[in-house]
């Protein structure tokens, strides 16, 4: 198996994709199909084409389990729906889908609506907004709100839009260390550490909160959770906080990262513009617009396939056999939808914003296959909220855009930030009223 040249002692790759984890990850494919690498002294197997990504989520599923990255979050997220295997995992999916059905989700659109419009009435003309911070703002009030319900949810906001971000933002750092350096008092131990346990320790207050004051039929995932007796409240815990970890910050990222390249290709940004009146027109956004905005559709698709998921990892349950090498029981397998959606087989010019290139008769030409963009995943671990994260960012925007004209703050020129999804490290923009 090829292993890829630039290991150091002790650290192995490790340095090299803390630097430059984005670029490190991208320039994998060179030196082959599935080639390894060394965090510290343990080896990752990271597979870096589509093919060999859909053996290990779908054809061969069943002889994988979570990774070491996931091991890494337990601090954060417990044994929720994220981290579990087996038994576990299946029940809890079967327990916590309903809350992302079809008519739930319908339902959740009123609640993604009115923060959407809430935010669109807080900004004035000439107004310089900080992107990252308004989207993240919006993103995490909605899910608390869906999550929790309005009255209960609402004072936990403030702690989990404080914490989350900087939890996440250590996490990449955690799974690429050697695990006895989770004891060395550095900054991003102590920084994920203490918003980790600001993170427990507010869902555990209203989890107790739920239990003191009956919440068992508001029609939130906090009152399914607590109606089911067999589950602890630590449970509980960790399934809403995998939720909260899951959705934030993706969401926020991809509205974020969507405004900001609009605002550099005005001509699609009319276009979206242009759809959104056409279908919506001055009331506000229904979920049954949501199939019909498909311009709109195509630019979140091409705003999720640049800037998605930077690291997963699998470990093996039984020895397999993978891009003709064989990996024993416990090996870590990796891949990284960030890279994996630059394929230029499927993707001419990769590094474009290019929304048209998910026009039908484009992703013909190009040959587009099925498991080369899977931005929640795929198999038995699809993210469980796809259809919760398009509805929201579709509303968000549809409400948004209409309104106002982002422009961007001149003399920065935003970068992406490790994380579990690339965020951005500032977007600083003034907000313009939207002439007709």
């Amino acid at each position: 198996m090829p292993r890829v040249p630039g290991s150091v002692p002790l650290a192995g790759h490790a340095l090299k994709l803390l630097r430059d984890p984005f670029g490190f990850l991208k320039s994998l494919s060179a030196h082959g199909d599935l080639v390894r690498i060394d965090l510290g002294r343990m080896p990752l197997y990271v597979a870096t084409t589509a093919e060999l990504v859909h053996e290990v989520t779908v054809t061969q599923a069943r002889s994988f389990e979570k990774g070491r990255f996931f091991d890494r979050l337990r601090p954060l997220a417990g044994n929720g729906l994220a981290n579990a295997n087996g038994d576990i995992h299946r029940a809890h999916r079967r327990l916590i889908q309903p809350m992302f059905s079809k008519d739930r989700i319908a339902g959740y659109t009123a609640v993604m609506g009115h923060n959407a419009q809430d935010l669109a009435g807080r900004w004035v003309p000439g107004q310089e907004i900080e992107l990252e911070h308004e989207m993240a703002q919006f993103a995490i009030e909605t899910l608390a709100s869906t999550l929790f319900s309005t009255d209960i949810g609402l004072p936990a906001v403030e702690a989990i839009r404080t914490n989350l971000p900087i939890a996440l933002k250590n996490l990449l750092v955690r799974a690429a260390s050697p695990k006895f350096l989770d004891r060395v008092p550095i900054r991003p131990n102590r920084e994920f550490d203490t918003a980790a346990a600001n993170l427990r320790q507010v869902i555990d207050e209203v989890i107790a909160t739920g239990r003191r004051t009956g919440h068992t039929d508001a029609g939130d995932l906090l009152s399914l959770l607590l109606a089911e007796h067999d589950l602890s409240d630590v449970e509980i815990r960790d399934e809403l906080s995998t939720i909260l970890f899951a959705g934030a910050e993706t969401t926020a990222a991809t509205l974020a990262w969507t405004f900001h390249h609009l605002a550099h290709h005005p001509e699609i940004d009319d276009q979206v513009v242009a759809e959104i009146r056409e279908v919506v027109g001055d009331r506000p956004v229904t979920v049954e617009d949501v199939p019909k905005l498909v311009a709109l559709r195509r630019v979140l698709d091409e705003v999720i396939r640049l800037h998605g998921v930077t690291m997963l990892m699998r470990r093996t349950t039984q020895e397999v056999e993978l891009g003709g090498h064989h990996l024993p029981v416990g090996a870590e397998v990796g891949f990284s939808l960030y890279a994996l959606h630059r394929d230029p087989r499927f993707f001419p010019e990769p590094d474009a914003f290019d929304p048209d290139r998910w026009l039908p008769e484009r992703q013909a030409a190009a040959g587009l296959r099925r498991e080369a963009y899977i931005p929640f995943g795929a198999g038995n671990r699809k993210c469980i909220g796809d259809q919760f994260a398009w509805t929201e960012a579709t509303i968000a925007l549809a409400t948004l855009l209409p309104r106002w004209r982002l422009v961007p703050v001149s003399g920065h020129t935003p970068k992406e930030v490790v994380s579990a999804v690339p965020h951005a490290d500032r977007i600083p923009m003034i907000v313009h009223p939207r002439l007709r």
